[in-house]
């Protein structure tokens, strides 16, 4: 097969959006996945406005408009019951005023057709085999299809958009477990009694919840819990995550395992972090790099992002006719910190937090009774900047 620009393993929302960019540019772009579209994906499937904003960019948000359901915010509930309800609306000046719920069916599939039309070739039934090298640089892939027959793939840069268990990361370099680390199980629920327009989020202990509501009268509901609970997750799902849910006092009589619409996923452990990022002839981008905690319930955003620096670094080093290195790369790895080492602090302080249910209790009702929860929404939410919240004056207002 002849030489292309850009190879990229995985055709999630990280992958088919960089496809779209570089195709787009006018690079010569193979998208390869080993799952036939549309398929299903355990995510939280929740969209906030700068998520829309990006799939503005790409040209696939009014094709997919329709199809999801209207999301106004987010109301956060404590393990002693204190509650926050931060508004997309009121949080700075957002894209739009409303973010968006979207099952995983629809965007990814959107997203991989526009790839197509961008002028990517995309290979769904293709798993990645190994990595092809040149005098120690990335140099394409052997990928094998759905029949077992091989091919190789011979590309000027690798991308790694293959999630959170990537092959690619894997063989560049391995990853690392960031703590704490956990597990989640998802399930689309008819007839949750009480939702709204917003997606909820029930904290309790260790675990939380969310319910993120559908339209059509169906719900996601994803629980997440530590990893070291994985064994007693195993061989029912279903059975595990209806005794966990009765522990949330929230959720009492409003979720019933006979209203189940599909099978329960279950994915984890995570987070985890790449151990590179770049390397000659190679690049990771969303959960490849690094997978944030889900408690934001913002992964598609931040794999969108992703894709977008990424892109450009790319576009960037392929118009030098040398070949690609790290360090032509580098420039990826220094955004990607500035846009994300902030925001990932935020989520740390909110995972660990908690830990300790009497802070965390008191933290929220604190930022709703002060008018801060559209603020720490907004964050979350990527329509704020970080500093926002990490300033004396806000921390101080949560706390005191």
């Amino acid at each position: 097969m002849k030489l292309v620009d850009a190879l990229i393993v995985g055709a999630g929302p990280a992958g088919a959006a960089a496809a779209i960019r570089l195709a787009a540019a006018g690079r010569s772009v193979i998208l390869i996945d080993r799952a036939q579209f549309p398929r299903d994906k355990p995510c939280a499937e929740y969209l906030g406005p700068e998520t829309l904003r990006h799939l503005d960019l790409l040209g696939v948000l009014e094709q997919v408009r329709p199809l999801g359901h209207p999301l106004a915010g987010t109301t956060v509930i404590g393990p002693r019951g204190a509650r926050l309800t931060g508004l997309f609306a009121r949080a700075g000046t957002p894209y739009e005023p409303m973010g968006m719920s979207l099952r995983r069916t629809v965007l990814d599939h959107h997203l991989v057709l526009a790839a197509r039309s961008a002028g990517a070739t995309v290979l769904e039934g293709h798993l990645l085999q190994d990595l092809l090298y040149d005098r120690g640089s990335v140099a394409g892939a052997v990928v094998q299809d759905h029949t077992g027959g091989r091919a190789t793939i011979r590309a000027r840069i690798t991308v790694g958009a293959d999630g959170l268990r990537s092959r690619v990361a894997n063989l560049l370099g391995g990853r690392y477990p960031p703590r704490p680390s956990r597990l989640a199980l998802v399930a689309h629920m008819a007839d949750v009694q009480g939702m709204t327009d917003k997606a909820e989020m029930h904290v309790h202990a260790d675990a939380y919840v969310g319910l993120n509501p559908l339209g059509g009268g169906v719900t996601n509901v994803a629980l997440v819990c530590g990893s070291h609970q994985a064994p007693q997750a195993s061989g029912d799902p279903a059975r595990f995550l209806f005794e966990t849910l009765a522990n949330f006092q929230g959720l009492d009589g409003r979720v019933h395992r006979n209203r189940i619409v599909r099978e329960v996923l279950v994915t984890g452990p995570f987070a985890a972090r790449s151990r590179c990022i770049v390397a000659d002839g190679a690049l990771l981008v969303g959960d490849a790099a690094a997978f944030f905690d889900p408690f934001t319930g913002e992964g598609v955003c931040t794999a969108l992002e992703s894709a977008e620096l990424a892109s450009e670094v790319i576009d960037e080093a392929l118009r030098e006719t040398s070949p690609v290195t790290a360090r032509s790369l580098r420039a990826y790895r220094t955004r990607r910190r500035a846009r994300f080492a902030a925001k990932s602090l935020v989520e740390r302080i909110i995972g660990f937090g908690m830990f300790t249910p009497i802070l965390f209790d008191r933290a929220i009702a604190r930022l709703e009774s002060r008018g801060l929860s559209h603020t720490l929404i907004g964050v979350t939410g990527h329509s704020l900047p970080p500093s926002a919240v990490l300033n004396a004056r806000f921390l101080a207002g949560m706390l005191l």
